[in-house]
């Protein structure tokens, strides 16, 4: 009864958010330990409050930096219930980062990418996106003073606009995928890739792997390295504090028969909605490059 009551108010809580415009990351909380020790003890406190841990690296190779990556019953049961192009909702992304001498930890606001890659679902499945949050707060207030700020965007991006969001006139938006490759089914499209990782594949090295239960949907998240990787992107519009490290990894989505990855220029405005477009024109390599070393993954 206490843990539904707790739930009810969390909800009402996501809700009230959901009116207002909301931003790509919350801030845990601050502390003068260091990354590796807030490391070990955020994976305890996730797993005791119903959070699976699926992958965790430094991006980047910084080492004031790295990603824990989980799922939760409460995002698996959203994505079987619409299935399709919101696999790539399975996983968040928990960031730690070394900052002024102190550790900062944040994380992917749920109602944030919830909204952005559910759309006009997102308040079908918003009571199962209340429950992962009230679970992330528990790990939070666990693990150090609670902080709960939104960040990552000044005045944060309207609702109606997330759901069909496009950084500008003519860029990508959340459907507008790009199509890695297809194969005769789903059982030969996983095999494919597994091959492929179990071979090797330049600069490409995969941090997670969730398959949705009773679904044809598979979400992995790779690692980028090598000189075009994420130490050459990621400094050059990683730029405002605290950091964007949750941000990372990129990911790919099998669906079906089909291998899929968000277009770099939906995907990576959706993380850094601020950035101006002549720091996004720094990296106007980095969709294709990115397209170029996740298709390794696909080819014969």
């Amino acid at each position: 009864m206490k843990k539904l009551a707790l739930v009810l108010f969390v909800s009402l809580m996501v809700n009230t958010l959901f009116a207002q415009p909301l931003k790509p990351y919350i801030l845990g909380f601050e502390t003068t330990e260091n990354v590796s020790d807030v490391a070990k003890k955020l994976v305890t406190k996730l797993n005791q409050n119903h959070i699976e841990v699926v992958g965790q690296y430094q991006p980047a190779e910084e080492e004031g930096r790295w990603v824990i990556i989980f799922t939760s019953n409460a995002l698996k049961e959203a994505v079987q219930e619409f299935g399709g192009l919101t696999g790539f909702a399975a996983a968040l992304r928990l960031g730690i980062t070394r900052e002024n001498d102190k550790t900062i930890v944040s994380y992917t606001n749920p109602v944030y990418w919830g909204t952005a890659y559910f759309r006009e679902d997102f308040e079908k499945v918003s009571s199962k996106y209340a429950m992962l949050t009230s679970h992330l707060e528990s790990a939070m207030k666990a693990s150090g003073s609670f902080d709960g700020t939104p960040f990552g965007s000044e005045k944060g991006i309207e609702v109606a606009k997330l759901k069909k969001y496009r950084y500008m006139m003519g860029m990508a938006q959340f459907d507008n995928t790009i199509k890695l490759g297809s194969f005769d089914n789903y059982n030969a499209a996983i095999t494919h890739v597994g091959a492929s990782l179990k071979k090797g594949v330049p600069n490409v090295n995969m941090i997670y792997k969730v398959a949705i239960p009773g679904s044809d949907l598979t979400l992995y998240g790779f690692e980028l390295s090598g000189e075009d990787g994420e130490t050459k992107f990621l400094p050059k519009i990683d730029i405002s504090n605290p950091q964007h490290t949750a941000f990372l990894p990129y990911e790919m989505l099998v669906k079906g028969n089909e291998v899929h990855m968000l277009h770099g220029r939906f995907r990576i405005a959706l993380s850094f909605p601020d950035l101006t477009m002549g720091t996004f024109t720094k990296i106007m390599s980095t969709p294709p490059t990115i397209k170029k070393m996740l298709a390794k993954l696909v080819k014969d």
